[in-house]
């Protein structure tokens, strides 16, 4: 005699089946990315549900990056990018960092480890105009001496610019999100110990190696450049 199964069946919320319905019409191409929304009632007459299972619905969509909501206006279908989707998870991040000085330490440890594979592949990959483009940032970097915001946001673009070298986008959204979420912890211990000027030789160093077409130098300069400043980033619990 077989057994029965002792799960129970659960039903499922309306806004639920409306979600999946939605994002199907989406994926499948039936709304492409700048088309609108129907409107709410069209869709409450199209399913047979009310306006709570269509708002909720739709607010899902929102919430992973395939809709944007405006007040006063229809929705309209994003189109999912690598930016877009870690700027999903960006809040998030910035709440487990904020409560876990290990999780600030575990993600320089992953940058470190991320950067690392991510120059070597610049030293193989870049041409002319990328390292034209790193040696105009350590310029703007130069310039913003003395100025501690523009001197980080300058140096920021200089590491994203490195991730877009191999010009795969993933590179580039996983590079900016985490240089984002480490700019909290970033203390003014760079502008007080006078290391701005290592840091742009650091940057010379590493842009040389690229401009070459060395990996293996590339990659050691990396490494010694985040290991030297990795100091600078301190949870606030510290």
């Amino acid at each position: 005699m077989m057994s029965t199964p002792s799960e129970p069946i659960v039903r499922r919320k309306l806004s639920s089946e409306v979600y999946d319905r939605l994002k199907s019409m989406i994926t499948l191409g039936d709304l492409r990315p700048g088309d609108q929304m129907p409107s709410e009632r069209e869709l409450m007459e199209r399913f047979g549900v009310g306006r709570p299972a269509i708002r909720e619905a739709m607010q899902a969509l929102s919430n992973i990056g395939l809709l944007t909501i405006s007040h006063g206006e229809r929705a309209k279908v994003m189109m999912l990018t690598p930016k877009s989707l870690f700027g999903q998870v960006d809040a998030a991040a910035q709440i487990m960092l904020s409560t876990s000085p290990d999780s600030l330490s575990h993600l320089k440890e992953a940058r470190l480890f991320f950067e690392r594979g991510l120059v070597q592949q610049a030293a193989e990959r870049a041409e002319a105009a990328d390292v034209a483009a790193l040696r105009a940032l350590i310029d703007v970097q130069r310039a913003a001496l003395g100025d501690a915001d523009a001197f980080i946001a300058a140096d920021m673009r200089f590491h994203t610019r490195i991730a877009a070298i191999p010009r795969n986008p993933i590179f580039e959204a996983v590079a900016e999100a985490m240089l984002g979420w480490l700019k909290t912890y970033h203390t003014e211990m760079l502008i007080w110990t006078g290391k701005e000027n290592l840091t742009l030789a650091e940057h010379v160093e590493i842009v040389d190696a690229i401009a070459a077409g060395d990996a293996v130098a590339a990659e050691a300069a990396m490494v010694r450049h985040l290991q030297r400043s990795s100091a600078l980033y301190v949870h606030q619990s510290a």
